[in-house]
């Protein structure tokens, strides 16, 4: 299992897509790349054993263990996390719905820290705590759309993962939205005070 993985992560790192991209890639691995991959045979897997262990293998485990693996010598301190939803391209299969990951997303560097699958009878809004459980977000900004900007979701970033958040308000929160467009928001520029300004002197030299 252990080899495959390695071929598989290295084969998608290299651009391959799918099983076949994985087998056709491995194919051209010599003897000494395979071991160094800890392979102790002389052909590389095929493509059913690629399809078969792959399968096999608990992505949500993997997910969670590559996310600590990232964070190990890391900070989410002072660093912008984004939550954000997508269906996976090509998992749609007829009248049944695609694939859909929630995942916690480092703005800066674009490192998925964690992803959690939302089934198609429920929606992001129950999975999204499940999500950043695992995640030290003292210290970090949470950034999220329209759907997940809910009361009780924004209360558990601050009181128990002492975070601060940036939400987007729309019309699915129409009392919100109405009383954002109600304020006047007024950008004012910080003043100095006359007793503490800095002025300069004929020779353009600063002086209190």
């Amino acid at each position: 299992m252990e080899v495959v993985m390695g071929i598989a992560i290295c084969a998608v790192l290299c651009g391959a897509r799918g099983f076949r991209g994985i087998a056709d890639w491995a194919a051209g691995l010599r003897v000494q790349d395979l071991e160094r991959f800890g392979s102790r045979r002389e052909q590389p897997p095929s493509e059913p054993t690629i399809r078969r262990m792959m399968q096999a293998v608990d992505a949500q485990e993997v997910d969670t263990k590559l996310g600590a693996w990232i964070l190990a010598d890391k900070s989410l301190r002072d660093k912008a996390l984004a939550l954000d939803g997508k269906t996976l391209r090509g998992t749609r299969d007829g009248e049944k719905a695609g694939i859909h990951l929630l995942s916690a997303v480092l703005h800066k560097e674009g490192i998925i820290l964690a992803q959690q699958p939302v089934d198609e009878k429920t929606n992001e809004i129950t999975q999204v705590q499940p999500l950043i459980q695992r995640l030290d977000l003292s210290g970090a900004v949470v950034t999220a759309d329209a759907l997940l900007t809910q009361r009780e979701f924004a209360t558990h970033l601050v009181e128990s993962k002492e975070a601060d958040y940036v939400f987007t308000v729309k019309g699915n929160q129409p009392t919100l939205l109405e009383d954002l467009q109600d304020m006047e928001f007024k950008k004012k520029l910080p003043t100095i005070p006359p007793s503490t300004r800095r002025t300069e002197d004929s020779n353009g030299e600063a002086s209190g």
